[in-house]
């Protein structure tokens, strides 16, 4: 399976609104995840497999639950190509 992008951005429902720790929480999962990744101010992109890295999305969706959000509503963008999409393809003449 070629190799896509999928960017997501999660946005918890925090009771005294320690939203950062919380968002904290979900990009743990990212990193531990052995993904390729690049976190920024409104989303974390990562790249891989689809199901894997739905599979990240989902555990980073439980990670905010349970540091403490009632609720979270994510964002996810899909990039995808039958011969694959790489972030550096991307960025590489912006570093």
């Amino acid at each position: 399976m070629p190799s896509i992008n999928v960017s997501f951005q999660v946005i918890p429902q925090v009771p005294g609104e320690d939203t950062y720790a919380v968002v904290d929480k979900a990009i743990e999962v990212v990193q531990k995840s052995g993904v390729k990744y690049e976190v920024g101010p409104m989303e974390t992109t990562m790249e891989g497999e689809l199901d894997q890295l739905l599979e990240v999305v989902k555990q980073a969706q439980q990670a905010c639950i349970d540091a403490g959000a009632g609720r979270v509503m994510t964002i996810i963008k899909i990039d995808y190509a039958p011969g694959g999409v790489t972030m550096e393809e991307k960025i590489y003449k912006y570093r």
